[in-house]
């Protein structure tokens, strides 16, 4: 398929750790009780127009001193397998030629390495941005050393859904629920045509398809709607959705330094 919007030239999925819980339910109340669950952890680095986009950073390298990882926040166990610089290097991008920053929410997951991409510009939904510099930003489970340094960079706040670049390639959908001001990303592949990260809308396309509401979601009504809003979009768009925690989904595609088209 080839997409009328010829803007990106190519994704890189990032191996951004592993995420492992005991009881999986939290993320089905009700469903797979007590049930241990692994969950991948990707970041995403998007060439567009020969400048650099990265969704997300995954969880922080310092991680990979631990073998077996550490339990970092909601009793989730945070495990880093390849440092997102060794993986950049091997890209052979440089943490300072990222040009645009957007991140899906701010759970340690999703921003353990913030703090290397000082030079980017970040496109922030202003939810988000009030809650992880807000009073109380340990509420929501946010560690604010994580992304402390972030308010340096220079900001773009939004409100709603955002057009990133002015062209279509690349729109932020604002899908609130499991934080207050959460996102996805619609990206329009020139050959696979559009792709939907989903963040953590849900945390694997069965809980999706369920429309089942993590326990410690910020808001479960808005969880709900945001599903809905995703799914019209996936069929208005004829989009394949990513979900970036479900890990036999993320084993079949292709991870850096391949690439995706």
């Amino acid at each position: 398929m080839t997409n009328k919007v010829a803007t990106i030239e190519k994704i890189f999925i990032l191996d951004g750790g592993l995420a492992k819980v005991e009881d999986s339910s939290i993320y089905s109340p009700g469903i797979n009780v007590g049930v241990p669950m692994t969950l991948s952890c990707n970041a995403y680095l998007i060439r567009h127009r020969g400048n650099w986009l990265l969704w997300d950073t995954g969880t922080q390298d310092e991680l990979a001193r631990e073998p077996e990882g550490r339990i970092v926040a909601h009793g989730i166990r945070g495990i880093v397998r390849k440092t997102m610089t060794s993986q950049l290097d091997e890209i052979g991008v440089n943490a300072d030629d990222i040009g645009v920053i957007a991140i899906s929410h701010a759970h340690f997951d999703h921003v353990g390495n913030c703090r290397l991409f000082r030079k980017a510009r970040w496109v922030a939904q202003r939810a988000e941005y009030e809650a992880m510099f807000g009073p109380n930003p340990e509420e929501f489970g946010y560690l604010p050393e994580l992304y402390e340094t972030m308010r340096q960079n220079d900001v773009e706040l939004v409100d709603g859904d955002h057009d990133v670049f002015g062209d279509g390639a690349v729109r932020l959908i604002f899908t609130p629920g499991h934080t207050l001001g959460h996102c996805s990303l619609l990206v329009q592949l020139p050959e696979s045509g559009p792709i939907l990260l989903s963040g953590d809308v849900a945390h694997n396309r069965e809980n999706f398809h369920h429309r089942r509401v993590p326990s410690f979601n910020a808001d479960q009504r808005a969880t709900a709607a945001s599903m809905d809003k995703v799914d019209a979009l996936l069929r208005a768009e004829k989009a394949t959705m990513w979900v970036n925690h479900d890990t036999a989904q993320s084993e079949t595609l292709n991870h850096a330094p391949n690439w995706i088209v």
